[in-house]
């Protein structure tokens, strides 16, 4: 898949991080869609229907994990790849994310060339949608 038909979901409550994920992926050719906090993520996931979610996991009103929770029970969205990017370092953090179906976790602060990297990947695994 092309990185211009790619649309991409950033969630995270700090602004800056938004803004510099959003204007990075850009610069790649990818399409975003951006949402500062659990409940606009899950608005942003049914209205938009990006094709990957890049989550942060401590946020208001909706954690990561219940929007994690939300794409893969409630929207049925396994095959949407989410990427936790989270300060959250703890070995029981990333199990949880993995536990609850999350394709990536990466820890802040990350390189954006491994966000990058870890996008290319799960792009491979994303189905066509005609």
């Amino acid at each position: 898949m092309a990185n211009k038909n790619l649309k991409i979901l950033v969630v995270d409550d700090e602004k800056d991080i938004v803004e510099f994920v959003e204007r990075k992926l850009q610069q790649e050719g990818y399409a975003t869609v951006c949402a500062y906090d659990g409940e606009e993520a899950l608005l942003k996931v049914k209205s938009d229907n990006p094709d990957m979610v890049i989550l942060d996991l401590t946020m208001p009103k909706l954690n990561g994990f219940e929007v994690l929770k939300e794409i893969r029970n409630k929207h049925n969205d396994k095959w949407r790849p989410v990427i936790i990017v989270s300060g959250n370092s703890e070995m029981e953090s990333l199990k949880k994310g993995y536990n609850m179906e999350a394709d990536l976790y990466l820890n802040k602060p990350c390189e954006m060339e491994n966000l990058l990297r870890g996008i290319k990947t799960l792009t491979s695994f994303i189905p066509l949608r005609i």
